[in-house]
């Protein structure tokens, strides 16, 4: 049965205000981005990363349920997760409930080598909705700079896959000029 609203079909609420949630149950990691994976809330994931880390989570999975889209920063701070993650004994990364568009934009940065995309018989098969329900908004993050996030971000997709050294150079370079430029001595 669809649900109707004014003769249409309603659509499934999706939270616009893109946030990150998150929990451990028994070793393994969830998060879960709630719209648009960006350069706004990637700190967030990448602090989750590394509070996981260093408790021991060699097992993460992000979950895509809810996710309206992801910039390439969002996708650079996943794939740092997933390289750290293949570093470790026994480490992965693993994405589910990427729609069509999330699965080609992680394959089209050459991401699929680093992490499995709705692996089809996951060892948390049916375990999903209870780890949904223990999700709770991740909000801890200490002050970061926006713009070396964004540049470690787009180094390690270059890094990931070498073809995306020429999607992202004049980005680098941009990033790279003013993170520069904060640092010079200034003239008197």
């Amino acid at each position: 049965m669809t649900l109707m609203l004014a003769g249409r079909p309603a659509i499934p609420k999706v939270s616009n205000s893109n946030i990150i949630l998150a929990c451990n149950v028994n070793g393994l990691g969830w998060v879960r981005c709630e719209g648009k994976g960006s350069f706004m809330n990637s700190p967030k994931l990448k602090a989750w990363a590394d509070d996981q880390l260093k408790s021991g989570t060699v097992h993460v999975v992000i979950d895509l349920e809810h996710c309206t889209g992801m910039d390439s920063t969002f996708m650079g701070t996943m794939a740092g997760l997933a390289m750290r993650l293949i570093k470790t004994s026994g480490g992965i990364l693993e994405v589910t409930s990427a729609d069509k568009k999330n699965s080609q934009a992680l394959d089209d940065l050459g991401l699929s080598s680093l992490m499995q995309i709705n692996p089809e018989s996951p060892s948390w098969s049916g375990q999903e909705g209870a780890m949904r329900k223990s999700l709770t908004e991740y909000g801890q993050v200490n002050s970061t700079d926006r713009t070396k996030h964004v540049f470690d971000a787009h180094k390690t997709l270059c890094d990931a896959d070498d073809s995306n050294s020429e999607k992202f150079s004049t980005v680098l370079d941009c990033l790279e000029a003013e993170l520069l430029s904060r640092h010079k001595p200034s003239e008197e």
